[in-house]
C-alpha cells in the first residue's frame, strides 16, 4: 500500500514539474469592453474588409450575402510555443447557415481570398469553423456532417478544396453545432512541443471551462514566427460572426530560460524616453536649489530630510503626552460643569424650601443650566392656607354650637324627667308629660349627635394642599326630567299614530 501511493505521489510530481510556463502576451490578443479606440482602431491588430469593430466585439462578417472580413495582429509573434483561446457567436436566422470561421497562424499576413475570407496557399495553420456543407451538395453520402471543426497545416503549396470542404487534407475534426448557442462558443487551440491540440466549448452553458477534446494531432510543424488572425465569408446564405475575445498565451517548457522579446527599436525608443526625463529632473532640481537657498542642507545630505527612528519615537511620545493632557482638561471642564449644576439645584430647592423661589437674572445661566418647570407659587400657597384656616375656625364655632344646643337640651330633658318623676310619686295631680313632646326632643338629640359626628369628621379629615373643587356638573336634574318627559311624550305620540295606522289599514280587508 504505501509503495503504491510512493509510485502516486512520485507521478504526480513528475506530471507538475513538466508543467509549461504560460506567460499573457496583450499585444496578441483583444477582449471586451472598450475593444476600440477612439478613431475605431484597434490596439495592436488590424482588420479589412467587411469587419466592424465595436466597444464589445468585432463583427468579421455581418448577415448579409457574399461579405468577407478579418482581422490580424500588427506584429508576428517571435514564441515557438503558445495558446490561443477564441470566444465567439455565430448567430443566423435560418436552418442552415454559411459559409464559417476560421482561426489563423500564418507567416505571412492574410489578405482577403477565397479560403473563409482569406487568402488561399498559406503557409501555417488554419482552424476551420464551416458552417455550410458543400462535400454533400455534391455527394449524398457525405450529407449532413456539418456544422464542423477541422485542422488543416499548408506549406504554401497546396489549394483548399472546396468542393469536399477539406476532408481530405485535415489533421483531424470534429462534428459540433456552434451556430446560435445561448452562450458564446470558446475554442482552445494550444500548439506545445510539435503538438497541435483543439478544445471546443459547445456554449450550452455559461461554465466557461467545460472544455472537451475535439482533435489531437503531432508532429505539427509550424513556423517559429508568424501572425494570427481571423477571418469569416458569408455566401448564399449568411450568419453574423461575432469574436468577443481573442486571448493569446505563450508557453515556455520547463527548464527553458524566459528571454526579454523586446524589440531593439522599442528599446532605443525606451532608453531615449529615460535619458529625456532624467535631463529633465535633473533641470527642475537645479532651479528648485537656486530658488530656495535656504533648503540647501537638504540638497547636500537628503537623508536630513527624513526622520530617524529616533525622532520619530521622541514625536510619537510627545503627542501621546499631548493627547493625554488634552483629555484632562476635557475632563475637568465637564466636572466643573457638573459642580455648577449640582450648587444650582441645591440653591433652587433650599430657595423652595424656605417658601420662595429664585428668578433667574441677567438671561440663561451659565453652563447650560437644567430649566426649572414652573410650580406653584408663594401667594397661592398662602391663599390656600388662610382659606383652610378659616374652615378650620368655621368648624370650630359650629362644633361649639353644636355642644351648647346639646347641653341645652340635656337641662330640658333633666328638668322633664324630674317632673315627670314628681307626678308619678304624687299620684298623677299634676298631668302626664306629652308623648308628643317627647318624640320631638328624641329626634332632636338624634340629629344633634349626627351633626356632632360629621363636624368631628370632617376636622380629623385632611385637607388638600391648593386642590380645585370640582366641576359643576354641566347638567341640571330639572332638564334632566324635563328631557325624560319630552322623550316620553314624542314616545307616546309615536305608539298612536302606529296604532291609528295600523287601524285604517284593517279597514281595506
Amino acid at each position: 500500500m504505501k509503495v503504491c501511493v510512493f509510485l502516486l505521489f512520485s507521478a504526480i510530481i513528475c506530471v507538475n514539474a513538466e508543467l509549461p510556463k504560460i506567460r499573457f502576451e496583450y499585444k496578441y490578443s483583444f477582449k471586451g469592453p472598450h475593444i476600440v479606440q477612439k478613431d475605431r482602431s484597434v490596439p495592436f491588430w488590424e482588420y479589412q474588409g467587411d469587419a466592424i469593430a465595436s466597444d464589445d466585439n468585432i463583427r468579421i462578417t455581418p448577415s448579409l450575402r457574399s461579405k468577407k472580413g478579418s482581422v490580424w495582429t500588427k506584429s508576428a509573434a517571435n514564441f515557438e510555443n503558445w495558446s490561443v483561446e477564441v470566444v465567439f457567436k455565430v448567430t443566423g436566422r435560418g436552418r442552415v447557415g454559411a459559409d464559417g470561421l476560421a482561426v489563423w497562424f500564418t507567416e505571412m499576413k492574410g489578405i482577403e481570398g477565397p479560403v473563409f475570407g482569406s487568402n488561399d496557399y498559406w503557409k501555417g495553420l488554419a482552424v476551420f469553423f464551416d458552417s455550410f456543407d458543400n462535400d454533400g451538395q455534391n455527394n449524398p453520402s457525405n450529407m449532413h456532417n456539418n456544422p464542423y471543426i477541422m485542422a488543416m497545416v499548408n506549406d504554401g503549396t497546396k489549394q483548399y478544396e472546396h468542393q469536399n470542404d477539406g476532408i481530405n487534407q485535415q489533421l483531424g475534426g470534429c462534428m459540433r453545432d456552434f451556430r446560435n448557442k445561448p452562450f458564446p462558443i470558446r475554442a482552445k487551440i494550444e500548439y506545445y512541443q510539435h503538438v497541435l491540440t483543439v478544445f471546443f466549448n459547445s456554449g450550452l452553458t455559461n461554465n466557461k471551462d467545460d472544455f472537451e477534446l475535439c482533435l489531437r494531432a503531432e508532429n505539427v510543424i509550424l513556423p517559429k514566427s508568424g501572425y494570427f488572425g481571423v477571418s469569416a465569408a458569408t455566401g448564399g446564405l449568411a450568419d453574423d460572426h461575432d469574436v468577443l475575445a481573442f486571448l493569446t498565451h505563450s508557453l515556455v517548457p520547463p527548464g527553458q530560460k524566459v528571454e526579454s522579446r523586446i524589440d531593439e527599436t522599442e528599446k532605443a525608443k525606451f532608453d531615449k524616453e529615460f535619458d529625456q526625463y532624467y535631463e529633465q529632473l535633473e533641470k527642475q532640481k537645479k532651479e528648485y536649489q537656486q530658488q530656495h537657498p535656504d533648503k540647501q542642507e537638504h540638497f547636500e545630505n537628503p537623508e536630513n530630510a527624513y526622520e530617524n527612528q529616533a525622532d520619530r519615537e521622541l514625536r510619537m511620545i510627545f503627542e501621546g503626552q499631548n493627547f493625554i493632557h488634552q483629555t484632562l482638561k476635557e475632563l475637568g471642564k465637564r466636572f466643573d460643569e457638573l459642580l455648577g449644576r449640582q450648587e444650582l439645584v441645591l440653591s433652587r430647592v433650599s430657595q423652595m424650601s424656605q417658601g420662595g423661589v429664585a428668578v433667574p437674572q441677567g438671561g440663561a445661566q451659565q453652563g447650560g443650566a437644567v430649566p426649572m418647570i414652573d410650580t406653584i407659587k408663594r401667594h397661592e400657597v398662602d391663599r390656600v392656607l388662610n382659606t383652610q384656616n378659616e374652615l378650620i375656625q368655621e368648624a370650630r364655632q359650629i362644633r361649639n354650637i353644636v355642644n351648647d344646643v346639646q347641653q341645652r337640651a340635656n337641662i330640658i330633658q333633666n328638668s322633664m324627667g324630674q317632673g315627670g318623676q314628681q307626678v308619678q310619686h304624687g299620684g298623677g295631680a299634676g298631668g302626664g308629660v306629652n308623648p308628643q313632646m317627647a318624640l320631638v326632643m328624641h329626634e332632636l338629640q338624634e340629629n344633634l349627635r349626627l351633626v356632632k359626628t360629621d363636624v368631628a369628621h370632617m376636622l380629623n379629615r385632611p385637607q388638600g394642599a391648593g386642590g380645585c373643587p370640582l366641576p359643576p356638573p354641566c347638567l341640571s336634574s330639572s332638564v334632566f326630567f324635563v328631557a325624560i318627559a319630552i322623550q316620553l311624550a314624542i314616545l307616546i305620540g309615536y305608539m298612536v299614530y302606529r296604532q291609528n295606522k295600523e287601524n285604517q289599514a284593517k279597514k281595506f280587508f
